[in-house]
């Protein structure tokens, strides 16, 4: 695994990416780094603090205040949290199987590696603009606070958080088509859940979508992902056998996205 250090020094300066969110310790991608989607040319400005945009921000950071410690929150609180096995487990429910290191290994590998390419992905207008958090522009809290020290120095737009979950459920969806609707609801919620959490703006997440997709159309052209979305496939239906009957325990996290 990369440190975000190695990381750092290892990005083109066209996309002056400056890696300060610390959940960035990355397996490596499957894209060279002059070839991931360019965030500079893909996405404008963030919204201006008097536009329209910007008021729909504010909205939803303020509906997202009402739901505080729901379990809605606490859902979003988990969905912070991107060191493995945590993502892992929060898209087993979608995926309808338990996506494990030992028994799921193809899976588990590409989501490490979907984490980096999406993520850095996002690094050019994160660091061209440097959007204050919602957090901290009205110096409040987050979901995460151990976190908000580094996130204070690491742009808002777009969310890197939402661009690699965008990435996940739409490759799930690819592995297995059958889930394809749970899938992409997923995918949809963990990104809300930057909003819930008070760390990322509306315009953030949503722009994260698109550098999420950018890096999945990226990526239907290298082999070795290729290569890992049959190998996936054929591990999914083995999981499939093997877990047979066993359900998975998704009441708390229906519950909370319902």
């Amino acid at each position: 695994m990369l440190s975000a250090g190695q990381v750092q020094s290892q990005l083109s300066p066209q996309l002056e990416a400056k890696v300060t969110d610390p959940h960035f310790k990355l397996a490596p991608g499957y894209l060279k780094q002059a070839d991931l989607p360019d965030s500079l040319l893909l996405l404008g400005a963030p919204p201006a603090k008097d536009s329209a945009a910007f008021a729909r921000d504010e909205e939803a950071r303020q509906a997202a205040a009402a739901i505080k410690e729901s379990a809605r929150w606490l859902q979003a609180r988990q969905d912070a949290d991107l060191v493995f096995p945590r993502p892992a487990q929060n898209y087993s429910c979608a995926l309808g199987v338990k996506i494990e290191e030992a028994s799921t290994p193809v899976i588990y590998r590409m989501m490490q590696r979907l984490l980096t390419d999406a993520g850095l992905s996002t690094y050019g207008v994160k660091n061209k603009y440097q959007r204050v958090r919602p957090f901290a522009l009205h110096q409040e809290g987050t979901c995460t606070p151990g976190d908000e020290d580094l996130l204070r120095n690491d742009g808002s737009y777009p969310s890197g958080h939402t661009a690699a979950g965008w990435a996940w459920a739409l490759v799930l969806a690819q592995i297995n088509p059958e889930r394809s609707n749970e899938l992409l609801a997923r995918g949809l919620s963990f990104g809300q859940s930057r909003v819930v959490c008070n760390a990322h703006w509306q315009s953030d997440v949503d722009a994260g979508r698109v550098m999420g997709a950018a890096t999945v159309a990226r990526l239907q052209s290298e082999a070795a992902f290729q290569a890992d979305i049959l190998a996936a496939q054929q591990e999914l239906a083995r999981a499939k056998t093997i877990q047979g009957n066993e359900r998975l325990n998704c009441a708390v996290e229906s519950a909370a996205l319902s």
